[in-house]
């Protein structure tokens, strides 16, 4: 059964989710109809609750949903840094707002899926699904404009290249501070980790890797754990747009 948490400032919405959502047999919605109306009371009860999947809107009040992304994420890894051994929700941001840099923040601050509003319920159904295997989704929309934004920060790298070319030549520091992310050394992948990177670029939760590789889903979530802590991503999101900002895969929109 997966469990989840609603979080959105207008009822009708939480009500209208929470019917499509239970006429699933694998849903189970917590809380009540009237929470979670605002972003702290998401957080709060993301924390208290333990949900698998927290459907979580970006204009709340009290705290906006990027914000609450962001305490979450690190109310978790306090926790866990005291042996409470919490387990962080995988977070779908289910949302009105289409604009580039909404989009950038919520997948900054850890989302693990973009889904608009409007969305078909099969849509819905099947990101909560995929997410909750470990994948990550979101919609040919949201990533076309993630890849807009990717072409855009590597048209500044090069222009920051060319322009910074001899100050970092004078300053020999010798540090990554003010380099483009690009040019930031980092730990080769294997044959194996961009096999599986290029899997995960596709969606595949663990357990799909694992199949299309003939391998255990163990050792599949050990490559993603791997592939992650080599380029510096918190999520298999940020993980995939991370990879492609270093052109180790490349996305069609």
């Amino acid at each position: 059964m997966i469990r989840i948490l609603l979080a959105d400032d207008h009822p009708i919405v939480r009500e209208g989710l929470r019917a499509v959502l239970e006429t699933q047999p694998d849903f189970e919605v917590i809380g009540t109809p009237q929470q979670a109306a605002n972003g702290e009371e998401a957080l709060r009860l993301a924390l208290e609750l333990q949900p698998d999947i927290l459907l979580l809107d970006l204009e709340m009040p009290v705290i906006d949903g990027v914000e609450t992304i962001r305490r979450l994420r690190q109310r978790v890894r306090q926790q866990n840094a005291q042996g409470q051994q919490k387990m962080t929700p995988r977070i779908i941001v289910f949302t009105a707002f289409d604009n580039d840099e909404r989009i950038i923040s919520a997948l900054e601050a850890g989302a693990d899926g973009y889904l608009l509003k409007g969305a078909p319920r099969e849509d819905i159904f099947n990101a909560i699904r995929v997410t909750m295997q470990g994948g990550s989704l979101l919609q040919p929309v949201v990533a076309s404009k993630l890849l807009r934004h990717m072409g855009q920060h590597r048209g500044i790298n090069d222009f920051n290249r060319t322009q910074g070319a001899a100050g970092a030549v004078q300053s020999g520091t010798g540090d990554h501070k003010g380099r483009p992310y690009d040019e930031i050394p980092f730990e080769a992948l294997t044959e194996r980790e961009l096999e599986v990177l290029a899997l995960l670029a596709q969606g595949m939760p663990n357990k799909e890797i694992a199949v299309r590789l003939t391998i255990s889903e163990r050792t599949a979530k050990f490559h993603v754990s791997s592939i992650m802590g080599k380029l510096g991503a918190t999520n298999r999101t940020e993980a995939v747009s991370l990879a492609a900002q270093r052109g180790l895969i490349r996305l069609s929109s």
